[in-house]
């Protein structure tokens, strides 16, 4: 590990202006490259105290042995050298993305004395036309065979096409109309490659041009009595019609233009791209990487420009490229667009319309594509394995942790106090396991009394299950009449917490309070992702790349989310507390019977006793009382729609899809097994 000022430049050595700078290690090999619009501001950052960088950056000025750097003229000519270097030494501390498939295009081949339609996959050649990414072959040999009615291109490879040409016999596409024959002399080759053009300029999204010209000449063969010919025209019609509906239009102004969202994490993006042609969805792809340095999402979008662009030029880039976050400066990014267009390149945030609902859907399949990635990784057995081996060794543990218990604490400013907790089982999660609390123990917030309180519950029922089975139990023993697990029936080998010191103290304090000395403790602290034990100064930092530190953030994030999903579910629900909760002896049959009849609590508290003692099952002791509690109780004060700013003036009414004045637990959207996890 090298000190950074071992190789510091001295002050006034580095140029305050723009340029491309490299650190390299000890073997002179670059595992770093970065840009700047002052090369001198930028590098001091790098060479501050190291308790003040963030953990990757310190691991990459660690490793690093030298730096260097190259001044040039403008921020385009950073962007562009940024881009060479990156491709040329691939460097390890660099945002890499990597295909998560090799995508196949279709490929005109515009190079050749003869051009071909093929599928291609890999680098792309110069003079070779491209259109998709397609998510399968199969979707571009169906796309072809209905165009090869109108534009009947060559298919074939090389050798069939040489055969035939020697043999003077075409193929069978060229016996069956859907190849115009070059070989054997059908067409010239100036009317094969306008073929090719034609068929090309279809692909790209230039349609309705075709199209007319068609129905035109379908009219005049009709007018001409040419039946059979006009009849092939239809079919001809029909088949392009038939072609252009396998993408469906997106924007209606037929515009050109790709769209980029990113979904990510502490340690992984996902980028998915969709291709824009003439207003319909043309392609799609999508990257994951590891982020190896500390990159904020403009970043991400930068690199993944520089990647889908940095050898493209023309109509291959698009007029517009719709992101989630524009880069940080942006002008030389869209001036470096611009460039490799040929024409201006407009790089914006879409803010409203149907160009805003697709950037949804890309992010959407961006988060999916995250999520697959992710279930992949940890749905295989050997690298779960590996996991928990290396948690096993990083916190010298006995054996490999098969039950790992996570706890978190949520709140909102002390309010609605909860804690969760989720349980892994050989690296994956079980969910009918999850357990959820309220803190009782105490009002407001303290994160650190919260987390001893919840340890202390749990490992206390615990120790009753173990005193009613039996230090021997079997597992029939630990399941209860319905033969389900009991709940703390199971101890775990690991217990983590979300937090520091602090939290991991009072984990321990908890346990060693129980007398339990058998189950191992450690936090997991977010924000610099370092792993804290009890009674040590220091924390262990597991590398990036470890899959144990995968597994535990996996863990964290797991329990953050069913703790904050639980928190705003109670918070929810007490916003929407009723009146009639308070009314004694009204049981939930009976308020759902009297919101039925009346429509709302507000109409409700407007009726007369007589009025009330129509709904089933009231009587009008019952009815008196209700009357009573509803004069007492205040109206609640008008709710807030919180995306709109809207103040709903009728908050009791009943709304879509809720029971008004009823009150109950919604179960967010995204999490429909949330009710597994039991409250305690």
């Amino acid at each position: 590990m090298a000190d950074p000022s071992s190789y510091r430049p001295r002050p006034g050595e580095i140029p305050d202006s723009p340029g491309v700078y490299k650190f390299r290690d000890e073997h002179r090999r670059v595992i770093y490259v970065g840009k700047a619009k002052s090369l001198r501001q930028r590098l001091a950052n790098y060479f501050q105290d190291l308790a003040g960088l963030h953990p990757r950056t310190r691991t990459m000025v660690t490793t690093a042995a030298s730096v260097e750097w190259t001044v040039v003229s403008t921020e385009v000519e950073a962007l562009q050298l940024e881009y060479s270097w990156i491709k040329e030494f691939d460097p390890r501390f660099n945002v890499k993305y990597r295909d998560d498939k090799s995508y196949p295009y279709l490929a005109v081949t515009m190079n050749e004395e003869y051009p071909r339609v093929q599928v291609m996959r890999g680098h792309k050649k110069k003079g070779v036309r491209y259109f998709g990414p397609y998510g399968h072959a199969w979707a571009i040999r169906d796309t072809v065979d209905l165009l090869l009615r109108v534009f009947p291109v060559r298919t074939c490879s090389a050798g069939v096409f040489k055969n035939a040409a020697r043999t003077g016999r075409p193929c069978l596409l060229g016996y069956i109309g859907k190849c115009s024959a070059p070989c054997v002399g059908r067409v010239s080759e100036e009317e094969h490659r306008e073929l090719a053009e034609e068929f090309s300029d279809f692909m790209a999204g230039r349609t309705g041009t075709y199209i007319r010209r068609l129905e035109q000449r379908m009219t005049e063969a009709a007018e001409e009595m040419e039946y059979e010919r006009a009849a092939r025209l239809r079919d001809d019609i029909e088949a392009l019609r038939k072609a252009m509906e396998k993408s469906a239009v997106v924007l209606a102004d037929a515009t050109d233009a790709d769209l980029i969202a990113v979904a990510e994490d502490e340690l992984e993006a996902a980028v998915q791209i969709f291709h824009v042609r003439g207003g319909r969805v043309r392609g799609q792809r999508g990257w994951v990487t590891d982020k190896v340095e500390d990159v904020t999402t403009a970043a991400l979008v930068e690199h993944a420009l520089q990647q889908l662009y940095g050898e493209e030029t023309g109509d291959s880039v698009p007029k517009e490229v719709l992101v989630p976050a524009l880069p940080d400066p942006v002008e030389p990014v869209q001036q470096w667009l611009t460039d490799r267009r040929g024409s201006n390149v407009s790089l914006r945030i879409p803010q409203r319309g149907d160009k805003k609902s697709l950037m949804e859907t890309v992010a959407r399949n961006a988060q999916q594509s995250l999520i697959l990635h992710k279930t992949k990784r940890a749905s295989d057995l050997t690298t779960r394995s590996r996991a928990l081996e290396e948690i096993s060794e990083a916190l010298d543990l006995d054996s490999a942790p098969l039950r790992i218990e996570c706890y978190d604490i949520s709140h909102l400013q002390g309010d609605d106090v909860v804690a969760s907790m989720v349980v892994f089982e050989d690296g994956l999660s079980r969910k009918s396991e999850y357990r959820r609390f309220q803190i009782k123990g105490f009002e407001g917030q303290d994160d650190v009394r919260s987390m001893h309180e919840v340890i202390t519950r749990r490992f206390r029922r615990y120790l009753a299950e173990k005193e009613k089975t039996g230090e021997w139990a079997d597992g029939d023993e630990l399941k209860d009449e319905e033969g389900r697990p009991k709940r703390f029936a199971y101890p775990p080998q690991l217990v983590v917490v979300d937090g520091g010191q602090p939290q991991v103290a009072a984990a321990k304090k908890a346990l060693d309070e129980l007398g339990i000395d058998d189950i191992a403790v450690c936090g997991l602290a977010k924000r610099l992702e370092e792993v804290w034990l009890p009674d040590e100064d220091d924390p262990v930092v597991l590398p990036r790349t470890s899959e144990g530190l995968y597994l535990l953030q996996r863990v964290r994030d797991e329990a953050h989310r069913f703790a904050i999903t639980y928190q705003r579910a109670k918070r929810a629900k007490r916003f929407r507390a009723s009146p009639l909760d308070d009314v004694p002896g009204l049981g939930e049959a009976r308020k759902q019977a009297l919101i039925k009849h009346f429509g709302s609590v507000k109409k409700l508290r407007s009726a007369t006793i007589d009025q009330i003692c129509e709904v089933p099952g009231i009587g009008r002791k019952t009815a008196e009382t209700i009357a009573v509690a509803l004069a007492q109780a205040a109206p609640a004060a008008p709710a807030v729609n919180t995306a709109t700013g809207e103040i709903m003036d009728d908050m009791e009414d009943g709304a879509p899809g809720t029971t008004a004045g009823v009150p109950g637990e919604p179960v967010p959207a995204g999490a429909p097994d949330e009710r597994r996890g039991q409250e305690t």
